[in-house]
């Protein structure tokens, strides 16, 4: 059997743990998958370099309200892709032969593992392991519904449907929350004929209630959105596209939908249940998901584990690549750090979705805060501002962008901030310093200059707006 003194499950943010502290002990790399994770190989930045020509393309639909005649001639996807995985997997692959070639120290086991104890492992191909401290960052991978036809060459993940070949003419989407979302937006703007079919009444259900209905309206406007319909068979037809049935709320049958491609994007599932845990005895829910304490320790029996950690989507709900390197900062301090533990910091994560409009969230929703409020008797203010009630927004000519604010009455502390339209996820960034190191709205809106006429106005005028 190998001993290694770190043994690392995954080579995403987990890659991240091999530091300096390491360099005169024994490293193990675990990974079956690409080289890098998901974030780098099939997740938010490719599909953010597919999202920026997508604004450039449809940035001519609007143009035309601001009196410049602009059109697209052509979009040519294969260059397009090319150009995206050209860098991705140069990095990739950068990446894995650091790691495996050029670091003594690092044994890079390209293969699945799983727990056979507490501390040991055995890949597939026979290799047993043990190691002193170990780190589960194992990652995740997309969900498929149980249903006919899911083997068919034409139903694409996120995993795979940005290296497909060329433009579908009409793409069939399934799901409703940020992939899909992200995915409707690009293929719209490249000039598919989109559909998206969702199992409830609202896409992007999990945002605040503001931001959903009104997301949910927009893309109504911009590609097909067929609500409470959910996928029941997919089959292959003469010409090579396939043909979708879609059943209602019900049950009962509500048509079908002809597509070149199908994107199923209903979640994703950690890949806990890849490991056999039950041999080494963690706690995993319900959900998946292995579980941990405050300093990112694996819990068995409710009891942290000595030297055991996981990160990132294996363990964590929010399955966001910025809280997976939050988390792996957490561990890369706690391995070497036994006696001075630091805790992660979960109050206030923001996120992104990169769709039409843009959509940017951190804190608590309005539900949620309503909550906070009755439980600690207390009371919320509340400030919906427009975008165009700037003068940059003006200039957007921006009838649908706001930003939504929550606070406490008595405090002035923001509790969430919600905005969806131009650029959003760079606007909020002032309103998630201001959560995280306790600046009441007020002085943060009057004890600073905000640039006129900028765009960031609008968070400045929703901080004003707020009612104390």
């Amino acid at each position: 059997m190998a001993h290694y003194d770190l043994i690392i499950i995954g080579s995403g943010s987990g890659n991240s743990l091999v530091t300096d502290d390491w360099d005169s002990k024994k490293v193990a790399i675990v990974d079956s998958g690409t080289f890098g994770g998901t974030c780098l190989n099939v997740g938010c930045i490719p599909t953010k370099m597919y999202v920026f020509p997508a604004e450039l393309a449809h940035s001519t639909v609007k143009a035309a309200d601001l009196g410049v005649d602009a059109r697209v001639d052509a979009v040519h996807w294969p260059k397009i892709r090319d150009r995206i995985f050209g860098r991705i997997d140069t990095i990739s692959e950068s990446g894995r032969y650091y790691r495996d070639v050029e670091l003594d120290n690092v044994t890079l086991y390209q293969e699945h593992v799983r727990f056979t104890g507490p501390r040991t492992l055995v890949t597939d191909s026979g290799v047993e392991l043990e190691g002193g401290q170990m780190v589960i960052a194992a990652g995740s991978r997309p969900t498929l519904p149980e249903v006919p036809g899911m083997d068919l060459p034409q139903i694409h993940t996120s995993d795979t449907v940005m290296r497909i070949e060329e433009l579908p003419e009409r793409i069939l989407i399934v799901g409703g929350g940020y992939v899909a979302a992200e995915f409707a937006h690009v293929f719209d703007s490249f000039g598919s004929e989109v559909v998206q079919i969702n199992r409830s009444g609202q896409l992007l259900k999990h945002l605040d209630r503001d931001v959903s209905e009104r997301y949910t309206s927009q893309a109504q406007r911009q590609w097909g959105v067929r609500l409470n319909r959910t996928l029941g068979s997919v089959t292959e037809l003469d010409d090579g596209r396939v043909e979708a049935t879609l059943t209602d709320a019900d049950g009962e049958d509500a048509g079908t939908v002809e597509a070149d491609i199908v994107l199923v994007a209903t979640g994703r599932r950690p890949n806990s249940d890849t490991l056999d845990l039950q041999h080494a005895g963690f706690d995993v829910g319900e959900d998946g998901r292995i579980a941990v304490d405050e300093y990112q320790r694996v819990l068995s029996g409710g009891t942290a584990v000595d030297g055991i950690w996981s990160l990132g989507d294996v363990s964590s709900e929010y399955q966001l690549k910025h809280v997976a390197n939050h988390e792996a900062r957490v561990v890369s301090h706690n391995l070497v750090h036994p006696g001075d533990l630091q805790a992660s910091d979960h109050r206030f994560v923001p996120s992104a979705v990169f769709t039409r409009p843009q959509i940017a969230s951190a804190g608590l929703t309005e539900e949620e805060a309503r909550g906070w409020a009755v439980r600690n008797g207390s009371d919320i203010c509340m400030q919906l501002q427009a975008y165009g009630s700037t003068a940059y927004g003006w200039a957007m000519e921006d009838d649908d962008g706001f930003v939504k604010l929550i606070a406490g009455k008595g405090t002035g502390k923001l509790l969430g901030a919600h905005i969806m339209g131009h650029e959003a996820s760079m606007i909020i960034q002032p309103l998630i310093q201001a959560m995280s190191f306790g600046l009441d709205a007020r002085t943060m809106a009057k004890g600073q200059y905000w640039i006129h006429p900028a765009l960031t106005e609008v968070v400045e005028n929703a901080l004003l707006g707020l009612e104390f």
